[in-house]
């Protein structure tokens, strides 16, 4: 009697996927589509899942926050205008995204799906897709707890003239901000899904009470509106370079830097019934692109005073703004606090992403320790040790912070182009490979419309990596250069240099296909 083969069946590029004719041990275990055990409840739903992708993708946030960077690249008329071009890019991206998320709806998300689509280069592929996307989140994570430590801070010296903030006032906030976070994730773990929904309804509050404070207050303290023309139509080059277009262009860093996460929620992958993510995906992006526009016009009639924000004392940028707008230094306080609320909830989400893009390349022994971080808790039912990696590689660069912020805001700043590097590994080798790699998952584009989104994305990414790596301004100097390109390429070198360390042992992730019987009951 002929023995079945226990072994997966594999694609003529070498991929390895197991299939509904495969049979053998492995039936028994239940698998997720990773081609792992199971091990994460999937405690999160399509409300909870939103509520993440909106939390921490804040996109009306994300602009505020760095509007008084963004404002040097063609004033008013180039926030709105190359916010609404970088959105529409990303919304390809997305979509680029959101199909293989569908097929392959695995918590390594571009990791995985890079070794499949990259088929006999695969294993390669994936491994700098993997740990460009890890490197990325975590980088991502000190960001927004840096956001979160700069309002606390900001909101206090916003109600005491005379204070002047130091760089260990943030820092010390930073901690504390960071390892809240990470207890919160280590040790409340079943309550995260209702922590990310009230994120989420904190995020469309916040805008909701931000727009209207902005668009009434104004009047109501008998205090001017700027004009149509100088938020429409006034374009302001402070940049130092002679080209409107390239300011344009290297302007929509700020759009990318508030909008570009498509990943973001396809790291839970594990832990919701796989159908959501595309749908969560694109209430992320729909709601982040009306709520970002929505919130910049008021914002922007508001400023009465351009130069005022470009000098203020304060760190975070918005309360400068919202003084103007509230008109009283209590209101301004409030506006920021609104703001914290979800940046906060933010960087809690920025910790889950983080940990689990870590945890993934851990159990394919993509990492140092790879067992030891492997490891997923039996108590308290999630990767506690990717988890605690994640608070110490963040605290560590707050170390960096008090030494030199322009050190952190060049580690920190590498996110945009170490993100787009993982999703393009993906994406292109997915176009290049005449999309027969992948098997449809319920969300596909079809016939030439996946092409064109695949070669859209894939060329923006390309070209915008090149751009984003100038820098801001000229003349430029040592505390304002833009190291987010040398900041890449040291990484990146860290990460070839393992690779051929580990490559003879490295297997990567599996395709487990959607109809498989081997397949954990909940993993559908």
């Amino acid at each position: 009697m002929e023995e079945k083969s226990t072994q997966p069946a594999t694609t003529h590029e070498g991929s390895s996927v197991l299939s509904s004719s495969d049979d053998g041990p492995v039936s028994e275990v239940g698998l997720n589509v990773s081609g792992h055990k199971q091990e994460l409840q999937r405690n999160f739903g399509l409300l909870s899942l939103c509520g993440l992708g909106i939390t921490s993708g804040n996109v009306w946030l994300a602009l505020g926050g760095a509007l008084n960077v963004a404002i040097y690249n063609g004033g008013p008329p180039g926030v709105i205008y190359e916010f609404i071009v970088a959105s529409f890019f990303y919304w390809i991206v997305a979509a680029s995204i959101a199909e293989l998320a569908s097929a392959i709806p695995s918590s390594g998300g571009v990791y995985h799906w890079a070794t499949i689509t990259g088929g006999r280069y695969g294993r390669a592929c994936g491994w700098f897709a993997g740990w460009w996307n890890a490197l990325a989140w975590l980088l991502g994570f000190a960001s927004v707890v840096q956001f979160v430590a700069v309002e606390a801070v900001s909101m206090y010296a916003i109600m005491h003239d005379g204070f002047v903030t130091q760089q260990w006032h943030v820092f010390v906030t930073y901690i504390i901000a960071t390892w809240i976070s990470v207890l919160i994730v280590l040790y409340l773990n079943r309550a995260l899904p209702s922590i990310e929904t009230i994120g989420g309804f904190t995020v469309v509050a916040g805008v909701f009470v931000t727009i209207l404070v902005c668009a009434i207050m104004p009047h109501v303290n008998n205090q001017p509106y700027a004009s149509n023309f100088s938020v429409w139509g006034d374009w302001q080059n402070q940049t130092g370079y002679t080209s409107n277009g390239f300011v344009f262009l290297l302007g929509m860093l700020n759009g990318a830097y508030s909008v570009g996460t498509p990943d973001l929620v396809t790291h839970l992958a594990e832990e919701v019934p796989h159908r959501n993510l595309p749908k969560a995906i694109l209430f992320q992006f729909v709601f982040g692109f009306f709520s970002g526009l929505l919130y910049l016009i008021p914002l922007l009639y508001g400023i009465t005073n351009i130069d005022d924000v470009l000098a203020s004392v304060y760190l975070f940028p918005l309360a400068d703004i919202y003084r103007q707008a509230a008109g009283t230094k209590a209101g301004a306080v409030g506006l920021v606090f609104v703001a914290f609320l979800p940046t906060f909830i933010s960087g809690i989400g920025c910790c889950v992403t983080a940990s689990r893009v870590f945890w993934t390349l851990a159990r394919d022994r993509a990492t140092p320790c790879s067992r030891f971080f492997s490891n997923v808790d039996q108590n308290t039912h999630n990767p506690f040790r990717a988890i605690v990696f994640s608070g110490v590689f963040v605290t560590v660069l707050g170390c960096i912070y008090v030494g030199s912020k322009t050190a952190f805001q060049a580690f920190v700043g590498a996110f945009v182009i170490l993100s787009t590097l993982s999703y393009v590994t993906a994406i292109l080798p997915h176009l290049l490979s005449g999309r027969k790699n992948v098997v449809p998952g319920w969300f596909w584009m079809k016939g030439i419309t996946g092409f064109i989104a695949n070669g859209i994305a894939s060329a923006y990414i390309i070209v915008f990596i090149v751009v984003f790596s100038f820098p801001f301004s000229l003349p430029t100097d040592a505390a304002h250069m833009n190291y987010a390109a040398l900041i890449t390429g040291g990484l990146t070198l860290f990460v070839l240099l393992f690779w051929f360390i580990r490559q003879s042992t490295y297997v990567g992730p599996r395709q487990v296909v959607l109809d498989a019987h081997v397949l954990a009951k909940d993993a559908l």
